[in-house]
């Protein structure tokens, strides 16, 4: 890092130095020697030494014991939290919606899982009669559905065996799974895919593409897909629309960013 500042006409290099130290302190570095500090942030050591009494006074780090140096305070986790609860999934997800509704032409939808379903909290639906008949508050099988399958690809085996333990799943089509092993399956290779691809597998005649959405903490907190036509799926070279696929994943890191979630 150095102290060059800001490229934008209104930024304040003071504010841009304090950010620079809550980041690096955030990223695990105790500060315990300024000098060290002081050379990595290239921030004068003087200007350093204010910076961190006043981001100690406005609880903003937090001093460790016997020179341990310091971490992030109470104050900037309390203001982190009251930024996280003003941001609900439905009210930041809906404008990302209605743009890869655009984009693709295709309804788009978020969904959050309840036990074994995929609960559709949000919908965007193109000007056209080829449209999805899922509609919000809809419940389908979250391992049937693309939604369903690209949230519990981000489950432990542990999880997934919890989810679907007692009665065996309901299927769908005959690409459905019908047993657990088939589940834990199905989302390893959803997981290692990176989007959950689906022609036909929950409807005939029906194609979907979904991606996880994660919040602050990096917990799965739901999924976003586009649905339509199954011929639109199968028209890329290798019988997969990359440019859906590229569609729905940027949405849903999109998503992601403004939930908090910052990819490691």
């Amino acid at each position: 890092m150095d102290d060059t500042p800001s490229q934008t006409p209104y930024s304040v290099p003071p504010v841009e130095r304090a950010l620079k130290l809550l980041h690096y302190i955030g990223e695990g570095q105790r500060a315990r020697n300024l000098s060290t500090v002081s050379r990595d942030l290239g921030i004068n050591r003087t200007t350093l030494i204010r910076l961190i009494h006043t981001l100690v006074e406005h609880r903003m780090i937090e001093e460790l014991g016997d020179g341990g140096g310091y971490r992030l305070g109470a104050g900037l986790v309390s203001l982190g939290a009251q930024a996280i609860q003003g941001r609900d999934i439905v009210q930041i997800c809906q404008p990302i919606l209605r743009e890869l509704c655009l984009e693709t032409g295709m309804s788009a939808h978020l969904g959050v899982l309840d036990g074994r379903d995929i609960i559709y909290l949000g919908r965007e639906a193109p000007n056209s009669h080829l449209v999805s008949n899922v509609r919000t508050g809809s419940r389908l099988a979250a391992h049937a559905s693309s939604i369903g399958r690209a949230i519990l690809a981000e489950c432990s085996e542990t999880q997934l065996r919890q989810i679907f333990s007692g009665d065996p799943p309901e299927t769908a089509t005959d690409k459905t799974p019908r047993t657990i092993e088939e589940i834990i399956a199905q989302a390893r290779h959803d997981k290692a895919e990176g989007f959950a691809w689906s022609q036909g597998n929950f409807e005939a005649g029906i194609g979907s593409c979904a991606a996880a959405v994660f919040d602050h903490s990096g917990e799965v907190v739901g999924g976003i897909n586009v649905s339509g036509p199954e011929a639109r799926f199968a028209a890329g070279r290798d019988g997969r629309d990359q440019a859906l696929i590229d569609a729905v994943t940027s949405a849903a890191r999109k998503a992601s960013a403004a939930l908090g979630y910052t990819a490691r």
